[in-house]
């Protein structure tokens, strides 16, 4: 009976966060603001990528924001703050993810309507996230070659429900004797329709595709 009890208990928060996932949604579309869920282990160059891309869209005129999720600490959310973005800081404590809960109250802080991008960064698991929408628009899930070439096929449920692959940090893979082909297979298996994009933040390799697959 325990174990009833708590899948029936696990069944009803899913569902709860769904709703208000869905909440979250209808609230982003109402103001027109294109929303990306970035998920990826500690490491893997969340923050990084996000700064670039905010840099290369705010010189095209396209007004960017950030939310910041991290289990203890603000220093995503000062990092954003140094490249000018309004940027909601959230600590989830104990909790391995976001939730959508969460991201609602993060909204209401910021100013919706002089957004047109808005970066949600995850904590860094590749896990507890998979099972939690947060209302964004996409799932940009991201590894790096120095997590070793057994990431993707590792976690195939954060990647069944992914809609954009990024292999990070590539220009690290011959030290790392990480082949990210093994990542890009590994992830057409898994799901046949994620395109999957080759980058390295730090050079700025790869961002205009990203961009493009982005829709931006």
């Amino acid at each position: 009976m325990h174990k009833v009890c708590d899948i029936e208990l696990g069944a009803d928060i899913l569902a709860a966060n769904r709703r208000i996932a869905a909440d979250n949604a209808a609230l982003l579309e109402k103001h027109g603001i294109r929303s990306f869920d970035f998920l990826g282990a500690i490491g893997s160059g969340k923050t990084l990528l996000i700064e670039k891309l905010a840099d290369i869209l705010r010189s095209k005129g396209v007004r960017c924001a950030a939310i910041a999720g991290d289990v203890a600490g603000d220093d995503d959310y000062q990092r954003f703050r140094k490249h000018g973005l309004p940027v909601v800081n959230i600590n989830t404590g104990k909790e391995c993810h976001l939730d959508a809960h969460m991201v609602d109250h993060a909204l209401e802080k910021l100013d919706l309507g002089s957004i047109d991008v808005l970066f949600i960064e995850n904590v860094g698991n590749l896990v507890c996230p998979a099972d939690f929408p947060l209302g964004s628009k996409t799932r940009v899930t991201i590894v790096s070659v120095t997590e070793g070439d057994d990431m993707v096929r590792k976690h195939p449920v954060l990647m069944g429900s992914s809609d954009i692959l990024v292999i990070n940090k590539i220009g690290l893979a011959q030290i790392m004797e990480v082949d990210p082909e093994t990542l890009r297979k590994d992830a057409g298996r898994i799901n046949p329709h994620m395109p999957v994009v080759m980058t390295d933040a730090r050079l700025g390799t790869g961002l205009d595709r990203l961009l493009a697959k982005m829709g931006l």
